[in-house]
């Protein structure tokens, strides 16, 4: 199970999966894609590419020197693709809030061509579990901790709504990304 705090630094490994990209461009497709309430700081792209360096999951493929900072482009290794797909298709921990990482990975797997729906299956299944284990506990429950299992599988509920609601878009996100404008990479060597 991967903590929330990886999944910025694994969301845009996946996004460097698409294409090799710049920090710059990387932070812009986070931005446009998974994240358009909450933008990326510059400080944190920078530093998850250099620790991708530093893991072997990402590796500089050229360096453009001009009149300003070195421009590095990276691109993903086998080992990122590894990890990557570790992070996509592992269930995320129940007991955690967790619409938001997983819709980074199903937006992830739709947007690299991977199986969505694997993902979404995988953490229904999860849920389901999770939902069992804490209905079993409730039957003797005190009033306190009543409120908290119900709290709890209050959230899994609507997830698993959401799982269901998602799956059924799935065809249509997929066709409206392979659809959408150029990334911001393309963008970004077109103007170099």
């Amino acid at each position: 199970m991967y903590s929330a705090a990886m999944s910025t630094a694994h969301a845009l490994l996946g996004l460097l999966d698409r294409s090799p990209a710049y920090g710059y461009s990387l932070k812009q497709d986070y931005d446009t894609l998974l994240a358009p309430e909450r933008p990326l700081a510059f400080g944190q792209v920078y530093a998850s590419l250099a620790r991708f360096e530093r893991q072997g999951w990402a590796e500089i493929l050229s360096v453009e020197t001009g009149s300003g900072p070195e421009r590095k482009l990276y691109g993903i290794t086998e080992d990122g693709v590894t990890e990557l797909e570790t992070w996509i298709y592992s269930p995320q921990a129940t007991g955690a809030f967790s619409a938001s990482t997983l819709f980074s990975r199903v937006s992830l797997a739709l947007l690299s061509g991977r199986d969505a729906q694997e993902v979404l299956t995988a953490q229904r299944q999860s849920h389901m579990v999770r939902m069992r284990e804490l209905t079993a506990r409730r039957r003797d429950a005190a009033p306190g901790l009543m409120l908290q299992l119900d709290y709890e599988l209050t959230h899994l509920d609507a997830d698993l709504r959401w799982i269901e609601e998602a799956g059924a878009r799935l065809d249509a996100l997929r066709e409206h990304w392979n659809t959408a404008p150029e990334s911001s990479t393309e963008h970004d060597e077109e103007h170099s």
